[in-house]
């Protein structure tokens, strides 16, 4: 799983890296998340809409800002090309999934249209669970 996790997780980060969306907007764009995936927990620190490290072995006591904890099969059809709905955003997936967002939500709500165009990344680069 590691290598698996750790070839995500370079994909993830180029994609992010060079989208230009975010980057026109980079300089506003700091902060640190978790995506908890059942199977796989990463936590992906972004600085200035550049990602500064992605943590794919990440500890009891690593720190983030806010989390995205669900199944394994939740963060499957989020990766989907086109989800299914429900699956479509982080909203409607907490309203009628099993997504639980945690944390700081007033860090997420400031960041939130750069992290909206990263997480639908995922569609690009599906997700290591």
């Amino acid at each position: 799983m590691s290598s698996e996790l750790d070839n995500w997780a370079k994909k993830y980060e180029d994609l992010t890296n060079s989208d230009e969306t975010i980057g026109a907007m980079a300089k506003y764009y700091s902060c640190s998340f978790m995506f908890d995936m059942e199977k796989a927990k990463v936590i992906i620190e972004m600085h200035d809409g550049k990602v500064k490290n992605i943590n794919t072995n990440p500890g009891p006591l690593d720190a983030y800002d806010f989390a995205l904890r669900a199944s394994a099969n939740t963060w499957k059809e989020f990766s989907q090309p086109m989800p299914k709905p429900m699956y479509h955003g982080i909203w409607s997936a907490s309203f009628r999934k099993d997504l639980k967002i945690e944390g700081n939500h007033l860090i997420l709500m400031k960041n939130l249209r750069n992290f909206t165009v990263q997480f639908e990344l995922l569609r690009k680069t599906g997700v290591p669970v």
